[in-house]
C-alpha cells in the first residue's frame, strides 16, 4: 500500500466513523473494516462521472449491507459527487442526502436502495442481467454501446439470506460474468461469531452455483485486492465472488467485536483509533489536501469517459439509426401505448379469463414496447406471460426477452427491481397471487425507490377451486394495496385488463401489480364505452341507475359480474342501484374530488363486494356490514361451489343492499 493509498483509506475510515459519531447512530464497524475494498474498487476499477451520476454506461455499484452507508457517502464525497462535508455531518438527520441506509433518488451516486439484507445482492444480479441483455441486443462490431460492470460489497448477513442464495444460483446459471462482488468475511454478526449460525463453506457453495471464487487473505493488501478484481474481470463466463478476510472495527479497541457493529465507537474509542493510525484525534471530518488532489486528478478522465461514449453513440447512430432511435426511446422512459390497438383483440369475445386476456395483450405489447422483458417463477404457461416471438434469455442466447426465473419468487422480485433501476427495460415478474407473499419485500422496495417494476399475479381468488386454501388468496390483494406508492389492478374483464396494462407500461414512479383470474369472465363489450373511459381512472360507473340511485355497489374483478346480476335482482324490487367497477383503489384515489363524487355521490349508501378480506372497504362504505367479502381461508372444491358456500352470490349482494331499505 503506497502512502497516498493508505491516506485515502484512512480518510474513508475516519470520515465514516465521524459521521456515525456525530449522528450518535449508525454502524462504524463495517466502514472501518471494508474501507480498503471500497477504495480499491473506486480507485482502480469503477467507471463513473460524478458530474453526471446517471450516465447510462457507467459501472454500477451495490452496497448490499446498506447499514454501512457512512462509508459509501464518504466515498462519493471523495469521488466528487454532490455530497459535501456538511452532508456527511448531517448523516441520518431529517431531510439529508445521507440517510441511514442508501436511498435511490435521494443521494447522487447511489444506484439502488439497500438495507434489507440480501436484496442488494439480488438487485445487483438484475443490473448485470440488464447489461447483458441490452448489450446482446444493441452492441455491434466496433460499437460496444452497452459495456459496463456491476460491482458490490456483500456481507455474511447477505449470504445468510435465502434471497441471495436464490439470486446467486440464477446468476451462475445465466453466466453473468460482469457481476463482481467483494465479500466482507469478518466472521462477526450482531450476536457473536458467525460460527454460531453460519458454518457453511461459502467458497464451495458459490462454486456449486457456477461462480468464480477468489480469495484475498487480508483487506489491507491493496495489491492483492486489485489483482483479484482483475482476475475476476478476466473471466467473462461466470460471476465472481472475492472472499476478503476483513476485521470489523479495524484498528479500533473494539476490533473483531460485535459491539462496534450497530452503535458509535464512542469518543474515547474513536480517539484511540485515530491515535493508533497517526491521525489527529482532536479533528473530525478531515480530508487531507493530498487526498483532495488525488481524487480531483481523476475528474478529467471521468468526464472524458462519458464524452468518448457520447461520440461512440453518435457514430453508432449514423450507422444504425433505427437501433439508436429504439435505444434512446427506451432510455427516455416515455413509452405510451395505444388502447384501441389492444381493445380490438376482444371485440368478438364473450368470455375470457383475465390471465388469458393479459397473455393476448402481452403478445401485442411485445411488438409495441421493445424494452418489455420478464418472465415467471416457473409458471409461464399458467400465468400466460410468455412473449411468444421474443425468445428466452440464456447464457448462450442473451438476446431473448423472456426470462426463466425458476421457482425463486423472492429473487425474481429483486431481480426485476434491478432490471428496472438499471434503465433501458420495462421488466415484469409473474407468479400465482397467493405467492406474492414471497415477493412482498421486493415490491415494497420497488415502491420505496419509485421504480417501474411490474408484477403479474394470476389465480386471484377462491375461484382457483380444487387446489384449496394453500393456493387461494384471501388477504393478498388488500395487503398489496397497503404498500405506499404501489398500484394494484384487479380487472373485471379483458377490457379492464387492457387499461391495467396500459397504466402499468406508462406508469414510471412505482410498481404496478395485476391480479388476474384463472376462470373465464364475461367481456364487458356491452359496457365498452364506460370501460374505455373509466377503467384507466381506477374506478367508474359501469352500469348507472336508471333514474336516481338509491345505492351504489362497488365491485372488483370477478365480483363485478355478481354486482351486475344483483343490480337486476334489486330492480325487480324497485330498488334502483348503480354498479361501480373499481379495478384500482390507488388510481381512483388520485382522481379529483369532483370526479370521485360523481362516481360515489354523497348521501347515497355504498356497498362493496370482493372475494377477499373486508378490511379496507369501509373507507367507501362506512360500515362493515355493507361489505361482502371473505375473512377466512378457502376450501378445496370446484371454484363455483366454493364461491357459493362462501356467499359470493348475487342474491347475497342484493340481500345486503335490501337490508337498509
Amino acid at each position: 500500500m503506497t502512502m497516498i493509498q493508505e491516506t485515502c483509506v484512512q480518510t474513508l475510515r475516519f470520515l465514516a466513523a465521524d459521521e456515525v459519531e456525530k449522528a450518535k447512530s449508525g454502524h462504524p464497524g463495517f466502514p472501518l473494516g471494508t474501507a480498503p475494498l471500497m477504495f480499491t474498487l473506486w480507485d482502480k476499477f469503477m467507471r463513473y462521472n460524478p458530474t453526471d451520476p446517471k450516465w447510462f454506461n457507467r459501472d454500477r455499484f451495490v452496497l448490499s449491507p446498506g447499514h454501512g452507508s457512512a462509508l459509501l457517502y464518504a466515498m462519493l464525497h471523495l469521488a466528487g459527487y454532490e455530497i459535501t462535508i456538511d452532508d456527511l455531518k448531517n448523516f441520518r438527520q431529517w431531510g439529508s442526502k445521507t440517510p441511514g441506509h442508501p436511498e435511490y433518488g435521494v443521494t447522487p451516486g447511489v444506484d439502488v436502495s439497500t438495507g434489507p439484507l440480501g436484496h442488494g445482492f439480488a438487485m445487483g444480479a438484475g443490473m448485470a442481467l440488464a447489461e447483458r441483455m441490452l448489450a446482446a441486443k444493441y452492441n455491434k462490431p466496433d460499437f460496444a454501446i452497452i459495456d459496463h460492470y456491476t460491482y458490490g460489497l456483500v456481507s455474511d448477513g447477505d449470504l445468510m439470506e435465502g434471497v441471495a442464495s436464490e439470486a446467486a444460483s440464477l446468476a451462475g446459471t445465466m453466466g453473468l460474468g460482469k457481476l463482481i462482488y467483494l465479500y466482507d468475511d469478518n466472521k462477526i454478526t450482531i450476536e457473536g461469531n458467525t460460527e454460531i449460525a453460519f458454518t457453511e463453506d461459502v467458497e464451495t457453495r458459490f462454486k456449486g452455483y457456477g461462480w468464480q471464487v477468489l480469495r484475498v487473505d487480508s483487506s489491507e493488501d491493496l495489491d492483492a485486492l486489485e489483482a483479484a478484481v482483475k482476475e475476476a474481470k478476466a473471466d467473462t463466463e461466470h460471476p465472481s465472488l472475492i472472499i476478503v478476510r476483513t476485521h470489523i472495527g479495524f484498528g479500533s479497541p473494539k476490533q473483531d467485536s460485535p459491539s462496534c457493529h450497530g452503535e458509535p465507537l464512542g469518543a474515547d474509542a474513536l480517539k484511540a483509533t485515530k491515535e493508533a493510525a497517526g491521525w489527529d484525534p482532536e479533528q473530525s471530518f478531515v480530508v487531507p489536501d493530498e487526498v483532495k488532489e488525488y481524487f480531483a486528478g481523476k475528474l478529467p478522465a471521468c468526464a472524458q469517459a462519458e464524452a468518448d461514449w457520447n461520440e461512440l453513440l453518435k457514430a453508432y447512430g449514423t450507422k444504425y439509426p433505427e437501433l439508436t432511435g429504439e435505444l434512446l426511446a427506451s432510455l427516455s422512459g416515455n413509452r405510451t401505448v395505444n388502447l384501441a390497438e389492444l381493445e380490438k383483440l376482444f371485440k368478438d369475445k364473450d368470455s375470457v379469463a383475465t390471465r388469458a386476456a393479459s397473455g393476448d395483450i402481452l403478445q401485442k405489447l411485445a411488438e409495441l414496447v421493445p424494452e418489455l422483458a420478464g418472465g415467471s417463477a416457473d409458471l409461464g404457461p399458467s400465468n400466460k406471460t410468455v412473449m411468444k416471438a421474443c425468445g428466452y434469455y440464456s447464457k448462450a442466447e442473451p438476446t431473448g426477452r423472456n426470462v426463466h426465473f425458476g421457482v425463486r419468487e423472492h429473487a425474481m422480485g429483486c431481480i426485476v427491481n434491478g432490471l428496472s433501476v438499471h434503465g433501458g427495460l420495462i421488466p415484469f415478474g409473474a407468479t400465482f397471487l397467493v405467492f406474492s407473499d414471497f415477493m412482498r419485500p421486493a415490491i415494497r422496495m420497488a415502491a420505496l425507490m419509485e421504480i417501474q417494476s411490474l408484477f403479474v399475479f394470476t389465480h386471484d381468488s377462491i375461484a382457483v377451486g380444487e387446489d384449496g386454501p394453500t393456493h387461494q388468496p384471501i388477504e393478498q390483494v388488500m395487503s398489496l394495496r397497503m404498500i405506499p406508492n404501489s398500484v394494484v389492478f384487479r380487472p373485471a374483464d379483458a377490457l379492464e385488463t387492457v387499461a391495467a396494462w396500459k397504466y402499468a407500461v406508462e406508469h414510471k414512479t412505482g410498481p404496478v401489480s395485476l391480479c388476474l383470474s384463472r376462470q373465464n369472465l364475461p367481456v364487458l363489450n356491452a359496457y365498452a364505452e364506460a370501460v374505455q373511459a373509466g377503467a384507466i381512472k381506477g374506478g367508474y360507473v359501469l352500469s348507472p341507475a336508471k333514474e336516481l340511485a338509491k345505492a351504489v355497489i362497488i365491485a372488483t374483478g370477478s365480483e363485478v359480474k355478481i354486482a351486475l346480476e344483483a343490480q337486476k335482482l334489486l330492480a325487480e324490487d324497485n330498488i334502483d342501484v348503480a354498479v361501480v367497477s373499481m379495478p384500482s383503489m390507488e388510481v381512483f384515489e388520485e382522481q379529483s374530488a369532483a370526479y370521485k363524487e360523481s362516481v360515489l355521490p354523497k348521501f347515497v349508501p355504498v356497498f362493496a363486494v370482493e372475494a377477499g378480506v373486508t378490511l379496507g372497504w369501509t373507507r367507501y362504505t362506512g360500515r362493515e356490514d355493507r361489505v361482502l367479502g371473505i375473512n377466512r381461508f378457502g376450501a378445496s372444491a370446484p371454484g363455483g361451489v366454493v364461491a357459493e358456500h362462501y356467499g359470493m352470490t348475487a342474491a347475497n349482494v342484493a340481500a345486503m343492499v335490501k337490508s337498509v331499505f
